[in-house]
């Protein structure tokens, strides 16, 4: 029988499927993972910003996660927008009694510069959750939130690299430089040493959703057992594709394209 990789992601929605959910379980589908989904928040969003923000129920948060446990094998987890400290409870207490790999795509900016979450919300997300997972992918303001450090250069990516994984506890540390004016380099700091990981920098406004592709490819390369240097340069490879080969939807910041990887690849084929 061919082994089958599960995937889970914890997060919020987006109705018009460039983030959130809707691009985890598309990047997992790609990736030849299957997708479940633990829906933290329902959000009204499109390529200008977001409208409007539920909340679900926090007792219905975790009869969902009892539902995937319970019943399916979890290879790897992500989670994403996670808006309140008792959401980041619930989470807890499941991810602390599985020990598989869990990347924390740490949604706290925006792209206009406001903070999502509140201070005491960050601090129980980095005192609990971080020392659980297996790596954390913070862009440069997120980075910057979460250390308290200014972020201007490569050498402030790894000093708050380092920072997240020495004073928190996080296994590991990717930190995403495409806020930089430079070469689209992330710096990941695994408490061994530091790997970097350059791409060309793609000249488009189609970035919305981003970091959950990024995030969610790592996971799922992970659910198939690679190393993590290997799944953040596949991850890498797949998130530069689907920039490049992105398609001008919406009104504001297009979302990226899931299946560009797959067109790349069959253009070399033919």
């Amino acid at each position: 029988m061919k082994n089958v990789f599960c995937a889970l992601t914890i997060a919020g929605t987006d109705p018009t499927g460039g983030a959130g959910i809707q691009a985890d379980l598309k990047t997992f589908q790609e990736l030849k993972s299957y997708g479940m989904s633990v829906v933290t928040s329902a959000v009204a969003q499109n390529t200008t910003g977001v409208q409007s923000v539920h909340h679900l129920p926090i007792d219905f948060i975790d009869e969902q996660l009892e539902s995937v446990f319970t019943d399916m094998p979890v290879h790897a987890v992500k989670t994403g927008m996670i808006a309140t400290i008792e959401m980041m409870e619930v989470i807890y207490e499941k991810l602390s009694r599985s020990p598989i790999p869990y990347v924390m795509d740490p949604v706290m900016v925006a792209t206009s510069g406001d903070v999502l979450i509140e201070v005491q919300a960050r601090d129980y997300l980095r005192d609990y959750l971080l020392p659980l997972t297996e790596v954390v992918t913070p862009n440069i303001p997120e980075a910057e939130f979460l250390t308290g450090l200014k972020i201007e250069s490569f050498d402030d990516m790894k000093k708050a690299a380092q920072t997240i994984v020495e004073d928190f506890g996080a296994k590991a540390a990717l930190v995403k430089g495409g806020h930089l004016n430079e070469e689209a380099t992330d710096i990941l700091y695994d408490g061994a040493g530091f790997h970097h990981f350059t791409s060309e920098r793609i000249q488009t406004t189609s970035t919305h959703g981003t970091g959950c592709t990024y995030s969610a490819a790592l996971t799922a390369h992970l659910s198939q057992g690679h190393s993590l240097v290997d799944a953040v340069n596949r991850s890498k490879k797949f998130v530069t594709a689907a920039l490049k080969h992105a398609h001008p939807l919406g009104s504001g910041h297009g979302p990226t394209n899931h299946w560009g990887l797959r067109e790349e690849q069959q253009e070399i084929k033919s």
